[in-house]
């Protein structure tokens, strides 16, 4: 079912035709770089944390790291990942496929790792472990909901 939000939240926001079904698994950024036959850097991973009660989704380069340091200073907590359960519930979908389209819970909060403008295109799952988007930087801010660009990574 996730798969099938993101697809209709990407085609209710016209990019639709830019979703890539691979036929093998995406649900790392090794095998999705190896999927797609691109750089690791390119792909656009989603990672999860709960800052207190709220979900936060950080989209980052993949072969970017989080640092913790960074991280504290912009949320003022501890990175703390979210759980599957968690996951299911606010984003509603499951690790190896999340992505910041056709979330479920309007309270999460998207944001851009300062990473992916080493880019112009990038590739974010599309809510499953076979899929992707290609996206430029630009349409990744318009069909992500993101708040704002943040530094989080080494």
């Amino acid at each position: 079912m996730s798969f099938e939000s993101a697809q209709n939240d990407l085609q209710a926001k016209g990019y639709g035709d830019r979703i890539i079904v691979t036929s093998q698994s995406s649900a790392t950024v090794a095998l999705a770089a190896q999927a797609l036959g691109i750089e690791e850097g390119r792909i656009a991973k989603t990672l999860s944390f709960m800052v207190g009660d709220v979900p936060v989704l950080i989209l980052a380069a993949g072969n970017a790291r989080v640092d913790n340091h960074k991280y504290k200073e912009t949320f003022h907590k501890k990175a703390k990942m979210m759980s599957e359960e968690q996951l299911a519930e606010y984003v509603g979908h499951q690790p190896g496929g999340v992505c910041p389209f056709g979330v479920k819970d309007d309270r999460v909060q998207i944001y851009l790792d300062e990473s992916l403008k080493a880019y112009d295109e990038v590739y974010p799952a599309c809510g499953s472990a076979a899929s992707a988007v290609r996206l430029s930087i630009a349409d990744l801010e318009n069909c992500s909901g993101f708040c704002k660009w943040i530094n989080v990574t080494k």
